[in-house]
C-alpha cells in the first residue's frame, strides 16, 4: 500500500507471526463469531454476511456479495462499506493466532469503485506481531482472486482481555451472549474483533 504510514509499520524487534496449533485448518469455513455482527453475523438483515476462510500460515481469504443495501453513490458501494469489510476480513486474522484483538488503527486505498451485486473477493495476512501488536494487510479484488484490485488496507491490532467487552459493550448484548447455553457461541462472541 503506498503511503503508509508510520504508525503501521512494524518496529525492528517485530517477529514472524506463528500460527496457532489449534487454529482452524487451511480451506475452513470460520464462520460468525457473533451472529448480530455488521461484517460475519447472519441475524443482520442489511450486514456484510462476509464468509472468511482460513489460509495456509496466517492467511485467510473473505467473499462478500455488494448488496443494494450497501449502496453510496447510485449503484456502487459505499466506501464505508468496503472499510468495513477490509476490517472484518483483517480481524478474522486473529482467529489463526487464537488471540483476542480488536482495531487499532486502519488505512484504506479505494483504488476502484466497486458495483452493486459484485463480489469482493478479499485476501488478508498478518506480516508481524511486537507485543500486544499485530500488523496486517489486505486485498479486495473485484470478481474473485484474479479480479482487479479495488481496495486495499493496512491495520495495527491490539490484543485485549475479554474485560474489554464486557466493561465497554452494551449490559443487555452482553448479558445475552454470555447467557448463551451453547458454550461454543458463548465463548466465539468475544473472540474477535467486533
Amino acid at each position: 500500500m503506498s503511503g503508509t504510514s508510520p504508525a503501521l509499520q512494524p518496529p525492528s524487534d517485530a517477529v514472524k507471526p506463528v500460527r496457532h496449533p489449534d487454529a482452524p485448518a487451511p480451506g475452513e469455513l470460520l464462520g460468525a463469531h457473533y451472529e448480530q455482527c455488521f461484517g460475519c453475523g447472519g441475524d443482520q438483515p442489511h450486514g456484510l454476511h462476509l464468509e472468511a476462510r482460513a489460509g495456509e500460515g496466517v492467511t485467510i481469504t473473505a467473499e462478500f456479495t455488494v448488496r443494494a443495501a450497501h449502496q453510496g453513490a447510485p449503484g456502487l458501494a459505499h466506501g464505508g462499506v468496503l472499510a468495513s469489510a477490509l476490517d472484518e476480513t483483517l480481524g478474522s486474522l486473529n482467529w489463526l493466532l487464537r488471540t483476542i484483538a480488536v482495531t487499532g488503527r486502519l488505512e484504506t486505498d479505494f483504488v476502484l469503485p466497486v458495483p452493486v451485486d459484485t463480489v469482493l473477493y478479499l485476501e488478508a495476512e498478518v506480516t508481524a506481531v511486537a507485543g500486544r501488536k499485530i500488523y496486517s494487510t489486505a486485498t479486495g479484488r473485484i470478481g474473485g482472486p484474479d479480479g482487479p484490485v479495488a481496495v486495499r488496507a493496512d491495520a495495527l491490532f491490539v490484543e485485549v482481555k475479554v474485560d474489554h467487552f464486557t466493561d465497554n459493550g452494551r449490559p443487555q448484548e452482553i448479558r445475552a451472549a454470555m447467557d448463551d447455553p451453547d458454550q461454543v457461541r458463548r465463548t466465539r462472541a468475544f473472540e474477535v474483533n467486533p
